[in-house]
């Protein structure tokens, strides 16, 4: 009797699947079709075409599933962050037991609130010149250690550790670990950042040689800011303010690596570069050892024909040098006929000289006579004119005209009546002699 109620007011007892079903169908009656507005995150897209996400809102939040046929009708491709509406079905995935919201139509309703934040801070920045091209350096063809921030758990740090170790095993790597997802991510980056730029600065104040020589100080020239993909809201932290202007302050390259290939983040357009993925990041900055191991194998070989080449020209020279060493005679022999030569130019060009000054000196002895001839005409001449020339100035043939020189007691010539008194006594000589006169009288002009 005892046991009666308990027996009556027992539950119904349900299997899992069965369980499942019945919610789907409740839902389904209640609900069916379904109108729905959110924010999408999350998005994929599977090989067999189906896409895969989640619409959220400040509240809450649903896993989607849109089956290939509805993808096919989708007029555009949807991102995290954009702002939708969709119409489906609304049931229970049972094998999870999850609940689910079959699309079949997605319409734009706008860009999420998350993405309009994103694009007004990458607005602000751009016109700041934060992302400016100039600013941006090339990567090192060799770093002499690599500085990586990320999660130290993350799956993004061991692919590039693994490419890193493939490619080149000789470069140090110095981790900086930090937060990579939720509120304190921001600082934690910023933090790890600042860490590997007091590396870096401390690296480029020493010398390579030096900076060898200190393992506990490895000279950083380059930086990997690395994450795997995610939605908008796992990524959020690397498009917070703060974490790009420390990117724009690096002392050296920055990579960014955050995502994947179609992920894009604030510290993407600061970084100095931008790979697709962490594993990309860290083949970029690092070269394969191979290659560089190929080229110096090369120069290499280059060098040492280049020494080679040197040494047949000197063991051929010496070849030279010792077959002259080895037969004194012939170079005796050599030097005899060059000297043999040389006397036999020189006597012919005496001869040459001595001909050419006899016949000079006949030349010369045949034209003298009439030369000195020619040359006393031209004196006597030259004597004839001078002669003539004399004779036209002579006093005498003044005198001979009628003129007559007066001159005083002293025999200084008398050439102005005022030089004279009356009663003074002059000489005057004419062509046939001389007069003596006394002034009587003078008569100025």
């Amino acid at each position: 009797m005892a046991d009666g109620p308990s027996l009556a007011a027992a539950p119904h007892v349900w299997q899992v699947g069965a369980l499942c079903r019945a919610v789907a169908d409740a839902l389904s009656a209640r609900f069916n079709p379904v109108a729905v507005r959110g924010e999408i995150t999350g998005f994929s897209r599977a090989a067999s075409g189906h896409c895969y996400f989640t619409l959220k809102d400040r509240e809450g939040q649903v896993r989607c599933a849109m089956f290939r046929r509805a993808a096919l009708a989708l007029d555009f491709a949807p991102r995290d962050g954009e702002l939708v509406e969709v119409q489906g079905r609304l049931g229970v995935y049972e094998a999870r037991g999850d609940l689910q919201l079959i699309v079949e139509q997605v319409r734009r309703a706008g860009q999420g609130a998350l993405f309009e934040e994103f694009l007004r801070l990458k607005a602000r920045l751009e016109a700041e010149g934060l992302f400016d091209a100039a600013r941006k350096r090339p990567l090192a063809a060799m770093p002499r250690a690599i500085g990586i921030v990320t999660s130290a758990g993350a799956a993004a740090l061991r692919d590039v550790v693994t490419a890193l170790r493939r490619r080149v095993p000789h470069i140090p790597v110095v981790l900086a670990p930090a937060l990579v997802q939720g509120a304190l991510a921001p600082a934690s980056i910023c933090e790890a950042l600042s860490k590997l730029y007091l590396l870096a600065e401390q690296g480029r104040e020493l010398a390579p040689e030096s900076a060898t020589n200190m393992p506990e100080t490895p000279a950083i020239d380059a930086i990997l800011l690395v994450r795997g993909g995610g939605s908008i809201e796992d990524l959020w932290a690397f498009n917070d303010e703060s974490v790009a202007r420390m990117v724009v302050q690096s002392p050296v390259p920055l990579i960014s690596g955050v995502g994947h290939e179609t992920d894009f983040t604030i510290a993407d357009f600061c970084a100095d570069l931008r790979a697709p993925t962490p594993t990309a990041a860290a083949e970029l900055v690092a070269q394969p050892r191979d290659l560089w191991l190929g080229a110096l194998g090369l120069l290499g070989e280059q060098l040492a024909d280049g020494v080679q080449r040197q040494l047949d020209q000197r063991h051929q020279r010496l070849d030279m040098a010792a077959q002259r060493l080895g037969r004194p005679s012939g170079l005796v022999a050599r030097q005899q006929l060059v000297l043999a030569r040389l006397a036999q130019r020189m006597r012919h060009g005496v001869l040459l000289k001595t001909e050419r000054l006899a016949q000079q000196q006949q030349r010369f002895r045949d034209d003298m006579p009439e030369r000195w001839q020619r040359q006393l005409a031209r004196q006597g001449e030259t004597l004839s004119r001078l002669g003539l020339r004399l004779h036209l100035l002579d006093p005498q043939r003044v005198l001979e005209r009628g003129y007559a020189l007066l001159t005083d007691g002293a025999g200084r010539p008398v050439t102005d009546p005022a030089s004279t008194r009356p009663g003074d006594a002059l000489t005057a000589t004419v062509a046939r002699g001389t007069l003596d006169l006394v002034v009587s009288q003078r008569r100025l002009l």
